[in-house]
């Protein structure tokens, strides 16, 4: 601790007018946090005798998720990897929302096996599932790879959920009208889907696989809306914005002193996990978007996709790889 006050006492010391300039722009920033923090869930849907899955919702805007199903009356599924977390969120979600009837289930994206362990319990012992919210994710970590070899941010972020809501979809047509949820980026918008080197083993970069992960959540959901299309199951993509949770812990202790010190005024605009949650909810439960599929919200409201994520033909082609990734071909 003594070594970091020193650090940041002497960068403080050599860069005056960087600081002030920092400073007066927290300042500015901290005044457009109101303005910044996003559209509301207006929605009074009741969701009793409803079936919510959410996956990661053990933290951040996946447990502030639940709480808002739980509190509309509904059955909800906590799939998450830290059963010891995950146990500590449902007690904390059913307090909060009066709901005891919340249960955690074990789920790691990074496995394949895990995936399809966890979509048999749910057909095993639930008759309906009306709402599936693909919320975990891993963000910026280093090139580590899952169990089956996958390059992780790709594995996690989107096969893992891909194979997980296609072996679910039965449960979502005998459930109609149901929904699925992707939680997508903003970063979508720069990716790129890397069919020749779907893992990066050429050239890994964190950021440009974040992307390629984003990218490919709004793709999933642009070609699952066109294959369910006339069943009653819609598909939403969103983003929940700019979040103070631990999505960035693998992101943000990398970088240099410096980096991180202009980036400290950010934490007066980003979204509290409430906040984010808001477009999750309206794709969930909003009345209004009950007729439409395969589209992207942003604040809980419709925004255009990126040109890369409407981009039909790249959709089918990560379909048809994903689908031979995971062993649904």
């Amino acid at each position: 601790m003594e070594d970091y006050t020193k650090a940041v006492k002497e960068f403080v010391e050599e860069h005056p007018a960087g600081v002030t300039a920092v400073l007066m722009t927290g300042v500015g920033l901290f005044a457009l946090r109101r303005w910044r923090a996003g559209g509301v869930c207006r929605s009074k849907t009741r969701l009793d005798g409803k079936t919510v899955l959410i996956t990661g919702a053990n933290t951040g805007i996946g447990k502030e998720t639940a709480v808002d199903m739980a509190k509309r009356g509904a059955r909800v599924i906590l799939a998450c990897r830290d059963m010891g977390r995950a146990n500590s969120a449902a007690d904390e979600i059913r307090k909060r929302s009066g709901n005891g009837n919340v249960v955690v289930k074990m789920l790691d994206l990074a496995s394949l096996q895990s995936v399809r362990a966890l979509a048999k319990d749910v057909h095993q012992t639930e008759y309906r599932l009306d709402i599936l919210i693909n919320n975990a994710g891993i963000m910026m970590c280093p090139p580590w790879k899952t169990e089956d070899g996958f390059e992780m941010q790709f594995g996690v972020n989107h096969l893992g959920h891909f194979l997980l809501t296609n072996l679910l979809l039965d449960l979502l047509k005998k459930s109609t009208p149901s929904r699925i949820v992707n939680v997508s980026s903003l970063a979508h918008e720069t990716g790129k889907i890397h069919f020749d080197d779907i893992n990066l083993e050429k050239n890994y970069d964190t950021l440009v696989s974040y992307r390629q992960s984003k990218l490919a959540n709004v793709l999933f959901t642009r070609e699952l809306a066109a294959r369910l299309k006339g069943t009653g199951v819609t598909t939403y993509a969103l983003h929940p914005g700019v979040i103070h949770t631990e999505l960035g812990r693998y992101y943000f202790p990398s970088l240099p002193l410096w980096k991180r010190i202009l980036f400290m005024p950010l934490y007066f605009v980003v979204k509290t996990p409430w906040q984010g949650a808001q477009t999750s909810i309206y794709c969930a439960v909003d009345e209004s978007l009950k007729n439409s599929s395969g589209l992207y919200y942003s604040d809980c409201a419709l925004k255009e996709a990126a040109p890369p994520g409407r981009d039909d033909a790249a959709a089918r082609r990560l379909w048809d790889l994903s689908a031979s990734m995971v062993g649904l071909a």
